[in-house]
């Protein structure tokens, strides 16, 4: 009898664009991995990336110009001509440095100059804790401590107990970007907590998504990183949920 090749499938008659505001250059390359590992065009799934730029320090003043109205703003635009369905600020501290309802705020002014749904790194951590139902977590931080803990603040006002804290002290989001894999599953193992239902690891200029498995494994339970959070926040504002083995527990939840 003879054999009938098989024929490729179809990529999808519609696609899901989700267009991230990246601030300045350090992990970016999560984002075409990520669409990699969801199917890409396969998938029906497109995720491009823009840059916005200002300083990269992990201070104050200037966490609130990177994510000021206009900077974002002008990211929108950017993204324009890829006709995105839904928007996210990939960045964690320019997100929750502004405090829950400032990132509210910014989130909605993100989505009425973009004209699509719009939220931010920040939100997208408490959405995915709800959606594993994790309540009390433990927090891997790049950051300095000062820094940091505005972001255990941020978990608290989502209902996120934070039972544990501990922050590298790095200054800059391009020190940030240059640790190797092995030095980023260094940074989170050790900073776990065994009472804690999930690791979270903010900071969307860390490499993560490669090390989300590994960490998992390790550590025996769910790893929430900045990349792989911001890019699920994007299919949800969309509808999406697709279930991907390569990019943790998180990406197991059919229905998110």
């Amino acid at each position: 009898m003879p054999i009938t090749p098989l024929t490729p499938p179809e990529p999808p008659s519609e696609t899901t664009t989700i267009g991230f505001i990246y601030p300045d250059h350090a992990a970016e390359d999560d984002y075409p991995l990520a669409e990699q590992l969801l199917g890409g065009d396969m998938a029906g799934i497109k995720l491009p990336v823009e840059h916005i730029y200002g300083t990269d320090l992990h201070a104050v003043p200037e966490l609130l110009d990177l994510g000021s109205e206009s900077r974002l703003a002008d990211g929108a635009a950017l993204l324009a001509k890829h006709e995105p369905d839904a928007v996210v600020w990939a960045c964690t501290s320019g997100s929750f440095v502004y405090g829950w309802d400032g990132a509210r705020d910014q989130a909605d002014r993100l989505a009425a100059v973009a004209g699509v749904p719009a939220s931010s790194t920040s939100f997208a951590f408490v959405h995915a804790a709800q959606a594993l139902g994790v309540r009390r977590v433990a927090v891997a931080a790049s950051y300095p401590d000062d820094i940091a803990r505005l972001f255990v603040d941020f978990l608290g006002a989502g209902g996120i107990e934070v039972i544990s804290m501990g922050s590298a002290d790095i200054d800059t989001a391009a020190e940030v970007g240059g640790l190797s894999p092995e030095a980023v599953v260094e940074l989170a193992v050790s900073r776990d907590h065994p009472d804690a239902d999930a690791l979270l690891v903010p900071d969307t200029a860390m490499r993560t998504l490669g090390e989300i498995n590994t960490l998992e494994t390790r550590l025996g339970k769910p790893v929430l990183t900045a990349n792989q959070v911001t890019v699920w926040e994007g299919l949800r504002l969309t509808g999406k949920s697709p279930l991907v083995r390569t990019l943790g527990a998180l990406f197991g939840q059919r229905g998110n």
